[in-house]
């Protein structure tokens, strides 16, 4: 291997990099700062199941195998690496089944009494009206909508991660470097602005709900039902294109 260079291909461009000794070290060193940021993202609602430093390390795990994947970083490997963190962390949490059957059955049943509310009205419900509707307190209500955001979230999650595989140019390491992003893009470009926002917040600067609600100066709950919605138009675009 070329001692100048942090890594090595084989003959076949398919097959993972080979870093240089050290280098893999140096690269997780750098990219912590990027775990660190989504175990923040994630902590409030996964800390009862895993804590911080467990989540960590889950991540750093991610990081790894986004590096091996990918290559020696460039400005688009943030973009790359995140997904994969997440999903390694999202994969344990459903792995230890972190949201009991409980506590979805709620949210179901929450996410249905909304539907038939709204049915009733002829249009979305006001939040003061589903609180009166279904009888919950602000606080249970702040928690379905957390739940129910986290739900989507990790089904946006999972279809981009695997999104890859609907693309027939798939064929080279390189090529599939790019696909997440193109992704995402592809996503967001079906969005209104606000709903935009929210989303480039919390992919790409890689802000928790709550720190986003602050930077919009808006609720939590209203950052939750932006989320939710823009999250089903991402998804569905990605779904049926």
């Amino acid at each position: 291997m070329n001692a100048n260079c942090a890594f090595d291909y084989s003959a076949d461009h398919n097959s993972p990099p080979v870093f240089a000794p050290g280098a893999e070290q140096k690269w997780l060193i750098q990219y912590l700062p990027l775990v660190k940021r989504i175990v923040g993202q994630l902590s409030l609602q996964a800390n009862q199941v895993l804590d911080r430093e467990d989540m960590e390390q889950i991540g750093l795990m991610g990081l790894l195998e986004s590096l091996r994947r990918y290559g020696e970083p460039d400005e688009q490997f943030g973009s790359f690496a995140a997904l994969r963190i997440r999903g390694a962390i999202l994969d344990e949490l459903r792995r230890q089944d972190w949201r009991p059957r409980q506590v979805r059955q709620q949210t179901h049943k929450i996410r249905d009494a909304i539907r038939d509310l709204a049915r009733q009205l002829g249009r979305p419900p006001q939040d003061e009206e589903i609180l009166k509707f279904i009888g919950l307190t602000e606080k249970e209500y702040h928690e379905f909508l957390q739940a129910d955001t986290c739900e989507a979230i990790e089904s946006l999650d999972e279809l981009l991660q695997n999104g890859h595989e609907n693309f027939p140019e798939r064929g080279t390491r390189l090529e599939e470097r790019a696909i997440t992003e193109r992704l995402l893009e592809q996503a967001l470009s079906q969005l209104d602005e606000r709903e935009r926002i929210v989303l480039v917040l919390y992919y790409q600067h890689e802000l928790s709900l709550k720190e986003i609600a602050l930077v919009l100066e808006i609720s939590d709950a209203r950052v939750c039902q932006l989320s939710k919605q823009a999250i089903a138009k991402c998804s569905r675009y990605l779904t049926e294109r």
